[in-house]
């Protein structure tokens, strides 16, 4: 049913994907689904915030994240799971949206875990836009 999974990634907030892994995982190996993790950067580049970053801020950026994904999969993925790692850039829940697009993903799993108002504690404002933005199945964990 499923061939390829997406799994939003903040690796500096584990709620981000404590529950939700597991069950991207058993989705996986259920469908001999491969796993796609996605981490998503703010955009460095703007004028207005890039001008108090250095000029190489971005790539180095994107060197310690491509490392940090390489050793969550190392600690966290099972090595009969075929994984892909992606980053991406800007606002997140479009950021994933895109990834999902252009990697061709059937399934977004993805948690809910920001309880700032109450339709965030409900699903969480990330969350909230991939469901109602998104064209592709997206599964929420809580």
């Amino acid at each position: 049913m499923y061939q390829k999974i997406l799994l939003p990634l903040d690796l500096n907030e584990e709620a981000s994907w404590e529950r939700a892994l597991p069950t991207a995982l058993a989705l996986c190996h259920t469908f001999g689904a491969s796993l796609h993790l996605v981490t998503v950067l703010p955009d460095y580049r703007m004028p207005l915030v890039g001008s108090y970053f250095p000029a190489d801020f971005s790539e180095k950026a994107h060197k310690a994240l491509t490392d940090a994904q390489h050793a969550f999969v190392q600690q966290h993925i099972p090595s009969d799971i075929t994984v892909q790692c992606a980053i991406a850039e800007g606002s997140p829940w479009e950021a994933i949206i895109d990834t999902a697009k252009k990697l061709d993903i059937d399934l977004v799993v993805m948690a809910s875990h920001n309880k700032r108002k109450f339709a965030d504690y409900v699903l969480g404002p990330n969350a909230e836009h991939v469901v109602h933005h998104s064209k592709m199945s997206v599964m929420i964990v809580r």
